[in-house]
């Protein structure tokens, strides 16, 4: 590798670390609560965040193709180190919210525009064999990161709850120089920006092209799936018994098991093929919501580390797949229409699940969302179910 594309897989790095190394998280729900929220309001708040996601999700990425992938991860650091410093001193549902609204625009700048500048990282140095490689070992390095997060941030919650928001606000803060240093990839700075109107004319070309539809809905769907089980383990570990000083713990765990199944995930995609790399995705998110809801207990808590697993498979297998069928120009807008897709079905869905955990039962919830993905997965799998070329192309074939 040259220079450059060292200095921005390290850099990707530390805006992944500064993002994932999430203090708060392991002890959120437990923190609305204490703040007088229902489980109704915690996924009210959810889906105002992704409201504000959508808001900006596709701008974000047109912004991202035409303005560069440096200056929008730039923002999106500035904003997500606003929010939490805006968390850290707000009471109250509203005042959630409009901490939840800053950070979820400037999370819109972060996503689709990370993973576009690291795969036109790897081209410039025709290397883009290794993108699935890389990406499975930054959202490795992520989830690594949130794992470890969670011994410390449940430590700093024994002292107070709103502790490791404060303690957040200075992590959030290492992604702004980290996005400073990063590079833009020759062949974007040599390409020519496109315009508004050329853009969507791609895009609409772009999404006529049946695999790559298909695997941009496949991994939105998986996204969804995935973000949703996350804001049902503490309701889970809460149901189920486990001591609030083993929140942090368990988190970690989970999160360490995403990590090590990512650093394998290009592995497995390569021994298995696309067929069966796609069914154990999908049959296996399906199955993990499934052994949730059949056991809610202390000794059902080993059943979750299964979605885990096979969540850190998932995700980078995914993103390539939306890559290979992907031209560089609009590469960020592209794999910002797959965050726009999870956050707006999180949107209408999250409210639901609240409702249906607060008065019926988490089992049921988990029945329902997991059925839900199998189902909307399964239909969309069609044109990926071919003899898998290995192939990466700039545009549709």
């Amino acid at each position: 590798m040259n220079g450059y594309t060292k200095r921005n897989i390290l850099n990707l790095y530390l805006i992944k670390l500064a993002k994932w190394f999430n203090l708060v998280m392991p002890v959120v729900v437990l923190f609305y609560q204490n703040n007088g929220l229902s489980m109704q309001q915690i996924f009210w708040l959810k889906s105002i965040y992704s409201v504000a996601m959508v808001a900006m999700e596709i701008p974000s990425g047109y912004m991202a193709d035409v303005w560069g992938r440096k200056k929008t991860l730039l923002l999106g650091a500035i904003l997500g180190t606003l929010g939490m410093a805006l968390y850290s001193f707000s009471y109250g549902f509203w005042a959630f919210a409009l901490a939840e609204i800053v950070l979820g625009i400037g999370y819109s700048f972060i996503s689709g525009s990370d993973s576009a500048l690291l795969y036109d990282t790897m081209k410039s140095a025709q290397r883009e064999k290794d993108y699935m490689k890389q990406e499975g070992w930054i959202t490795s390095a992520g989830n690594f990161a949130e794992g470890i997060a969670g011994v410390f941030g449940g430590l700093l919650a024994t002292m107070s709850l709103r502790l490791p928001f404060y303690v957040q606000f200075g992590v959030a803060a290492i992604a702004i120089p980290a996005a400073l240093l990063l590079v833009e990839p020759k062949s974007r700075i040599d390409s020519t920006k496109p315009t508004f109107n050329s853009s969507l004319r791609t895009i609409r070309e772009m999404l006529q092209h049946r695999q790559l539809r298909a695997a941009l809905l496949i991994s939105s769907f998986a996204g969804t799936a995935s973000l949703t089980f996350a804001w049902f383990v503490q309701p889970y570990f809460k149901e189920a018994g486990l001591p609030v000083s083993l929140f942090g713990l368990m988190w970690t765990l989970l999160n360490l098991s995403v990590g090590i199944s990512s650093v394998f995930s290009y592995k497995i995609e390569r021994t298995v093929g696309r067929r069966y790399a796609l069914l154990i995705i999908i049959l296996g998110f399906g199955l993990g919501f499934y052994l949730a809801a059949w056991e809610v207990s202390l000794i059902g808590i080993g059943l979750l580390f299964f979605f885990y697993l096979i969540r850190g498979i998932a995700h980078p297998i995914l993103k390539d797949y939306i890559n290979r069928y992907t031209r560089s120009e609009v590469r960020a807008t592209i794999l910002s229409l797959r965050n726009f897709v999870i956050r707006i079905v999180f949107a209408i869905i999250g409210p639901a699940l609240g409702f249906l955990t607060d008065r019926f039962s988490l089992s049921l919830a988990l029945l329902a969302t997991g059925t839900g993905f199998m189902i909307s997965a399964l239909l969309c799998i069609k044109p990926l179910w071919n003899p898998d070329p290995h192939t990466h192309t700039d545009s549709p074939s």
